[in-house]
């Protein structure tokens, strides 16, 4: 017998979290990080232990953002996991349109919503022989130490969002990432 019914909130969080620990084993399999295996590993922990103990279900759009019924609204003295929801929809809407592959849609439709340019990283839209991407991913930094991290791409399937504790460096992504310059 399973431990949570499929589809619960608790099951989509972990299975998230181990998509996106996926997805960083495999961007920082495809750069030059010194001890990258090492890092990965804290990586992975740190995230498949915040989806562990984190009790409570990701937070609706009604209980993120106090005042819009219609959609969630940026909460600038809240938490990541109190702001998920707009990062979720924000994600979301980017990934239905005909920008759904470069990382700069999500960066720019982020930064419209409210969110701090300057707190964010996005990896590359290429792979480095010049592929498209397989999977993109994007973050915040918030100002309570968690990121916001989403990851979007045809390997992907639907967007991924989740919040995890960010990294010691002050980044929240592993790996080679894009500079954003524009």
């Amino acid at each position: 017998m399973l431990p949570h019914a499929p589809g619960s909130p608790r099951l989509r969080v972990i299975a998230a979290t181990c998509a996106l620990a996926a997805a960083v084993v495999m961007v920082t399999g495809c750069t030059a990080v010194p001890q990258a295996s090492q890092t990965v590993a804290t990586a992975t922990a740190t995230a498949t232990a915040a989806a562990s103990s984190s009790p409570a279900p990701s937070p609706s759009p009604s209980s993120a953002a106090p005042a819009s019924s219609s959609s969630p609204a940026l909460v600038l003295d809240g938490t990541a996991q109190e702001n998920l929801a707009l990062f979720r929809a924000v994600t979301e809407r980017v990934w239905k349109g005909a920008d759904r592959a470069h990382g700069r849609a999500y960066v720019d439709a982020l930064t419209r919503a409210g969110f701090d340019k300057k707190a964010m990283q996005v990896t590359e839209d290429r792979s480095t022989v010049g592929n498209p991407a397989e999977s993109l991913q994007f973050s915040v930094r918030w100002k309570d130490g968690n990121c916001l991290v989403g990851q979007v791409g045809p390997d992907t399937g639907t967007p991924v969002t989740v919040v995890v504790p960010g990294l010691a460096d002050g980044g929240c992504l592993l790996g080679k990432t894009r500079t954003i310059d524009w």
